[in-house]
């Protein structure tokens, strides 16, 4: 049963995994055996990413990259493939949100959270899957969200992207499993980063309001992730494909409490 989730020889790529959810999962793939390589926007970040993984015992080769550029992304897969070897694993967890009301939001503000969102991964999956074919498989895994399902306010653009990203799994999986290319979605529910630590402050009424609609009864934790990564990443799914495996503590399957 260790064998099917074993990464050993794998080659993985998460976009976006300087820090947070991308590096806990890179993390989580290289326990397994997987090579990691990531990519940030900022140079900065990449080396501090470098010097992260370092620090938890990982090797991982980090590339400055603009994910919504096609020029740039094709540059980062061809030298990846010339560096570390073929992609057998790709991540594509870089991705950003702007909370603002839709009628308060500009038209160009919008279009940057689908070019980063939903653009992006169509960009890196489409520059990974032909070495993927000629290899004889793949593992696509993009990251989702609860918003590929529900709505919120101030969220438009990012619930619109997360809801394409959603169908873009769904259609990879559709054209390219022939190809034993498998593409599966993970949407996170709300979890634990520095990022959301104010908000998890006790008392805080976004924390009560989190907490009340998860059956859980707890945020989530970036190690919740891992299992769910590796599993995905591995032979243990080859049967699965155009999921989205939803880590949200139940909250989408919850009406929440009767006040």
């Amino acid at each position: 049963m260790e064998n099917k989730f074993c990464l050993e020889g794998k080659v993985a790529l998460v976009t976006g995994a300087s820090y947070g959810i991308g590096f806990a999962i890179a993390s989580a793939l290289a326990k397994a055996g997987a090579r990691i390589t990531f990519n940030d926007i900022n140079p900065e970040l990449v080396e501090k990413g470098v010097s992260a993984y370092k620090e938890a015992g990982i090797e991982a080769k980090g590339y400055v990259c603009d994910v919504t550029s096609e020029e740039q992304v094709n540059g980062m897969v061809a030298a990846i493939e010339q560096e570390v070897g073929v992609i057998d694993i790709l991540v594509n967890n870089a991705g950003i949100i702007k909370r603002i009301p839709m009628i308060e939001m500009t038209a160009a503000e919008f279009r940057q959270v689908i070019d980063v969102d939903l653009n992006a991964p169509f960009i890196v999956a489409k520059a990974v899957i032909p070495s993927m074919i000629k290899k004889g498989g793949g593992k696509i895994i993009n990251i989702c969200s609860m918003m590929s399902e529900l709505g919120r306010e101030t969220v438009s653009a990012y619930a619109a992207a997360k809801g394409g990203l959603k169908m873009l799994t769904r259609n990879i999986a559709s054209e390219y499993g022939e190809y034993n290319i498998q593409c599966n979605g993970i949407g996170p529910g709300y979890i634990a980063t520095p990022q959301t630590a104010p908000l998890r402050e006790p008392g805080h009424p976004f924390n009560s309001f989190i907490i009340a609609k998860t059956p859980a009864a707890r945020w989530g934790t970036t190690e919740d992730l891992e299992g769910p990564a590796v599993f995905l990443a591995s032979a243990a799914s080859d049967f699965v494909n155009g999921h989205v495996l939803y880590v949200d503590g139940g909250i989408l399957a919850y009406i929440g409490k009767q006040p």
